[in-house]
């Protein structure tokens, strides 16, 4: 927890506010080691940064004297279309695009998808905004990714993603296509991710339609929680 965040339920007074959940206490006390006066770094979500200064602390809650003044860092420019991963895989992957700054993320169905996958728990609204929150605090962020879960691929694809990527630039990483993925770019895109092994012809079929092109990352096969934060890295 690099960044302590709160929301506007922990106010208790003006520029006051009450910690009082157990992982945040948890963590406050035995990492951070608090003791009445000292600062931490904190962030209101989807608010500023700035400081918090311990007024408070026991077992129950700890109190802090807020003070916000700094803008959260700019998102990439980055919508990322991913297939399901499996959910082993989800958590860490929420986690890390948090911390990387990607604010816009449909998780889609898609052939090699297995069906079980969407039964998880972890698709629970209050399970994916606890993983997005630990990435945020990771990357001492305070603006949360809108997470949209998309059960049917053909549809998606013809009916809205085209709104989606908009005036973006639309790539989809293809581990059989000749064409290289760009670097270092400082345009829009729109990403789209497929499951291990990548998209069938079909659904590359599909995207291409819609103005993806495919590229390729080389000859390696890697998996969804290494593919993202490597295309992302290579990209921005």
């Amino acid at each position: 927890m690099n960044l302590v965040l709160f929301s506007e339920a922990d106010f208790i007074g003006e520029n006051l506010i009450a910690i009082r959940d157990r992982r945040r206490l948890e963590h406050i006390t035995h990492i951070h080691q608090i003791k009445l006066g000292d600062t931490l770094k904190v962030g209101l979500i989807n608010g500023q940064i700035g400081t918090g200064e311990v007024a408070l602390f026991n077992q129950a809650e700890i109190h802090l004297t807020i003070t916000l003044t700094q803008a959260s860092p700019k998102p990439l420019p980055v919508t990322l279309v991913l297939a399901l991963p499996r959910p082993k895989m989800l958590k860490r992957t929420l986690q890390t695009l948090a911390t990387l700054g990607v604010k816009k993320i449909y998780l889609i169905n898609s052939y090699r998808v297995e069906k079980s996958y969407w039964q998880t728990p972890l698709l629970d609204e209050t399970a994916i905004k606890e993983h997005l929150l630990l990435g945020l605090e990771q990357g001492c962020d305070t603006q949360m990714p809108e997470v949209h879960l998309i059960k049917r691929f053909k549809p998606f694809v013809e009916d809205d993603l085209q709104t989606i990527v908009g005036e973006t630039r639309a790539l989809v990483a293809h581990p059989y296509t000749d064409l290289p993925c760009p670097a270092q770019i400082d345009y829009a895109i729109t990403l789209a991710i497929g499951p291990e092994g990548g998209f069938i012809p079909y659904e590359i079929n599909l995207l291409e339609k819609c103005g993806f092109t495919a590229v390729n990352l080389g000859e390696r096969i890697m998996r969804v929680e290494t593919v993202v934060p490597y295309l992302l890295g290579r990209l921005y």
